[in-house]
C-alpha cells in the first residue's frame, strides 16, 4: 500500500472510530437521563470517586477525568446536595478539600454501573468476545496520550 492510499484509509478509520463513539455517547446519555435522571459527566464523577474509596483532592479529581477544576466543581457541588458525596477539609490545608462518596452515592453508581455495562454489551452486541478482545489490542498501538510517541 502506498503511503497515500495507508493515509487516506487511517483517516477513513478516524471518522469511522469517531462516528462509533458519538453514537454509543449520545446513546448512554440518553438512557441514563431516562433511567436516573443524571448525566454523562456525573457518572464521570461518580465512576473516579468509586474507583478511590479515600476520595480524591478535587484536582486530583479533575486531572483523572481530564477537564477543568471549574468543570467539576458545579457537579461536585450537586452531587453533595443530592448526598452522594461528601467534601472533607483537609488538614492543613484550607484552599483544598478532598471528595469521596457517601454509602448512598456508593449503592447508587453501582446501580448505574451495573446498567450502564449492560447497555455497552447491548449497543456492541454484534461484537463477538474475540473480536472485541482483538480490536481493543489494535487500538493500543495507538498513543494514549495527545503527542505521544508509539
Amino acid at each position: 500500500m502506498s503511503p497515500q492510499t495507508t493515509s487516506k484509509e487511517r483517516l477513513r478509520l478516524w471518522l469511522r472510530m469517531l462516528r462509533v463513539t458519538r453514537q454509543v455517547e449520545a446513546e448512554l446519555r440518553e438512557k441514563l437521563r431516562v433511567q436516573f435522571d443524571s448525566t454523562l459527566p456525573r457518572f464521570d464523577v461518580l465512576a473516579a470517586l468509586y474507583r478511590h474509596v479515600e476520595g480524591l483532592k478535587m484536582n486530583e479529581l479533575s486531572r483523572q477525568l481530564m477537564v477543568s477544576n471549574g468543570n467539576v466543581t458545579g457537579i461536585v457541588s450537586r452531587l453533595v446536595e443530592d448526598g452522594y458525596i461528601d467534601r472533607i477539609a483537609i488538614e492543613g490545608d484550607r484552599r483544598a478539600t478532598r471528595v469521596c462518596l457517601t454509602e448512598r452515592g456508593r449503592a447508587a453508581f453501582a446501580e448505574m454501573a451495573e446498567a450502564h455495562e449492560a447497555w455497552v454489551s447491548e449497543l456492541f452486541d454484534g461484537v463477538t468476545e474475540e473480536d472485541a478482545h482483538h480490536m481493543g489490542e489494535l487500538l493500543h498501538r495507538l498513543p494514549a496520550e495527545p503527542g505521544a510517541a508509539r
